[in-house]
């Protein structure tokens, strides 16, 4: 066969492009994500909102998206001990940090191993809600006020639970005992459902925490409801009257939950995460879920989840300066 130029340059292109395809082709396929299952690990125990919400987003990315999420529960040390064993694993994009608002005060609070804002990468933010005061069903509070004249009466009969020392739960309720004059004994716990088994069953008194973690029990009967630490009261339990409306103007608690990252995660990675959750949190069966307990969806860019944690951590390191809220 006789080969003209032209015939010889256009084998030559030919064979150059069958070359490329055929490493390209490989490397595609190497680089779909997520190529093998992904962890969440969550540094609190089972039952709270953290390992809650977790599953509930982990399911949806499983049936939307095609992920498979294990959820690794690592509690202890009021969280950083999971945020320590998860900021240790490869920055690969195949494990995330879940964390909450107890991640600012902790942080500040037992000064953990990792650089708090410099070792993390913000994701995505999944959820936020405002904070509730709860008392036991056997305790014979019905107001925010009879149960703070009772504190001051005796403090020694009444405790409360938290979700670990430094926790939110922790630091709320020693911002609320500073707003009321009080003060009662803490009863840490390695998560929220711990202490909310304790306070259904009259272990402890008294507990601050999320919506979210006591609609149902509130519901049942379970648990008794005085106070919403939000400016208005909530749409699902229009009766609870908020702190403001009972005295407290200056108390406000809320919290969120969120996924980070290890520093040095591909941010193709974060980009294509961040967009998977907002497309579940925008899933109307989880609106509704969330809406069921008085919880709003956050969503959002990984900045705005970064400048969440940011302002966060400056909040309350103001209220533990102003407090003199002392961590023992």
């Amino acid at each position: 066969m006789q080969f003209t130029r032209r015939t010889l340059t256009l084998a030559l292109s030919l064979a150059t492009c069958a070359a490329a395809l055929g490493i390209a082709a490989p490397a595609f396929a190497q680089s779909k994500y997520p190529a093998k299952p992904v962890k969440f690990v969550v540094p609190f125990a089972p039952g709270g909102g953290s390992d809650t919400f977790s599953r509930l987003v982990a399911q949806k990315l499983t049936e939307q998206h095609g992920y498979t999420v294990v959820i690794d529960n690592k509690p202890g040390a009021g969280g950083n001990l999971g945020a320590e064993a998860a900021l240790r694993e490869p920055a690969d994009g195949y494990t995330f940090l879940v964390i909450s608002g107890s991640y600012a005060g902790n942080a500040i609070v037992n000064k953990p191993s990792f650089d708090p804002i410099g070792a993390i990468v913000p994701v995505v933010q999944f959820t936020r809600e405002a904070m509730v005061l709860a008392v036991g069903p056997n305790t014979p509070y019905k107001t925010l006020q009879e149960f703070i004249a009772d504190a001051k009466k005796d403090p020694s009969k009444i405790s409360y639970g938290s979700s670990g020392t430094a926790g939110l739960a922790h630091l709320a309720t020693e911002y609320f005992n500073y707003q009321a004059g009080i003060q009662i004994t803490h009863v840490p716990y390695k998560g929220t459902g711990a202490a909310l088994v304790d306070l259904a069953g009259g272990q402890i008194q008294m507990m601050l925490g999320g919506t979210s973690s006591f609609a149902s029990l509130a519901k049942s009967g379970k648990v008794r409801m005085l106070a919403v630490g939000a400016p208005q009261r909530l749409a699902s339990f229009p009766n609870l009257p908020t702190f403001a409306e009972q005295g407290l103007p200056n108390y406000r608690a809320d919290l969120w939950h969120g996924l980070v990252a290890a520093k040095g995660t591909p941010p193709e990675i974060i980009a294509k995460v961040n967009a998977d959750i907002n497309a579940v949190l925008k899933s109307p069966e989880m609106q509704a879920r969330f809406a069921q307990d008085d919880v709003g969806v956050a969503g959002g860019t990984p900045q705005q989840f970064a400048e969440t944690i940011k302002e966060d951590m400056e909040r309350w390191r103001n209220v533990i300066k102003q407090a003199n809220i002392k961590i023992n």
